[in-house]
């Protein structure tokens, strides 16, 4: 298998419970979203455990890619970082933000989109 992953964007907390909730109680969906409440490669490790109805995924190989991104993607790493400390000094929201992360199986990205045709 092979996985794709991304920062995607800051969010307030309930809005990705919701999300959560929701969208992602298929376990055989292609994607998973990781929401720390810090822009660090621990937080987004250790997120990966707390994913609402683990797909059966590789969870190893993904943090392999967690870590790719890491290394290779530094200025889009710095970027995320900037964006959330920002939104973590208004006084408004403060610490009721979430950075948020997605990974992409892409066996069963494909496998949906197959799916699409199919019918």
């Amino acid at each position: 298998m092979s996985y794709s992953f991304d920062i995607i964007g800051i969010t307030p907390v309930l809005q990705f419970f919701n999300h959560q909730q929701q969208v992602e109680a298929k376990r055989d969906r292609a994607q998973a979203y990781l929401g720390s409440y810090c822009c660090t490669l621990d937080a987004f490790i250790s997120a990966t455990e707390v994913v609402h109805r683990r797909p059966d995924w590789d969870w190893d190989a993904i943090v392999s890619t967690i870590v790719n991104f890491w290394l290779s993607q530094e200025k889009d790493v710095l970027h995320w970082k900037q964006q959330f400390a920002a939104a973590q000094d208004d006084p408004n929201l403060g610490d009721q933000n979430l950075i948020v992360a997605r990974v992409i199986n892409y066996d069963s990205l494909r496998h949906e989109f197959e799916t699409l045709f199919d019918g």
